[in-house]
């Protein structure tokens, strides 16, 4: 279910979402927020089984916020698409997350790199969620619950992973600016990276020069298959605030 768009501040966003009806039972509430300085298009991409989602096709301007209801047993993936334009036929619609060169991605999945907000809602019970970068990096994420427990949280990056990306992994647009970073599995499909086949366990596949430099930037995100200790969250919430593009945290530089 998708709703209007409401062109306010972060922290003002609840003030305009009181003219729409309260939330239904059994659901729970995401607003995705966009403090990037440029427009995005965010998408769902539903797991196996699982209901479809609004299909992601609307833009999100630059300090827009957006409201969702999703089913409360819903899990899939949100991403945002970056650098989009829909009226070239036969070439892809966006710069990173492209679904297929449509606007309305409709359950399909974003090409990648994309900095993934990976969601398993439980029903009432505390929910799973983490942002991953285990397919690469396009824009930072935050994700805060409705909660007082700020291990709940999960913040955004300390520095800006595209302005450290090496240049193998390096995705440019038409002019020449690095608009994503791939992951090291997605640049060199290496098992060693991929953490499959003779790799596959977390005792054999372990963190790259590549994946540290994710860390680095974003300690709170999965930067490989096996990152450890886990970056998966576990908690309780009927609201969600998905932000992207929250501030850099310079304090640790």
């Amino acid at each position: 279910m998708q709703l209007p768009k409401c062109n306010v501040a972060l922290f003002f966003f609840l003030i305009c979402s009181s003219i729409y009806s309260g939330n239904a039972k059994n659901h729970v509430t995401f607003y995705l927020h966009n403090k990037c300085s440029f427009p995005i298009w965010p998408a769902f991409a539903s797991n196996n089984g699982q209901p479809e989602i609004a299909d992601g096709g609307f833009p999100l301007a630059p300090d827009q916020t957006q409201r969702m209801i999703i089913p409360w047993t819903w899990n899939g993936r949100i991403w945002a698409r970056t650098g989009c334009n829909f009226s070239s036929n036969g070439k892809p619609g966006c710069e990173t997350g492209d679904c297929e060169g449509r606007q309305a991605c409709r359950g399909l999945i974003g090409t990648p790199p994309a900095t993934l907000v990976e969601v398993s809602l439980e029903g009432g019970k505390p929910d799973y969620y983490d942002v991953s970068l285990v397919d690469g990096y396009n824009i930072p994420v935050s994700i805060t619950p409705r909660t007082t427990d700020p291990k709940c949280l999960i913040g955004g990056c300390l520095k800006d992973i595209n302005s450290l990306c090496p240049p193998q992994l390096k995705v440019l647009n038409s002019k020449g600016e690095v608009v994503g970073c791939k992951s090291a599995c997605l640049a060199f499909g290496d098992d060693r990276y991929c953490c499959r086949n003779a790799y596959g366990t977390p005792e054999k596949c372990r963190p790259s020069v590549y994946s540290k430099i994710f860390k680095d930037a974003c300690p709170s995100y999965f930067s490989y298959a096996f990152d450890s200790p886990t970056p998966l969250v576990r908690c309780a919430s009927s609201l969600y605030v998905v932000t992207f593009c929250p501030p850099y945290d310079h304090r640790s530089e």
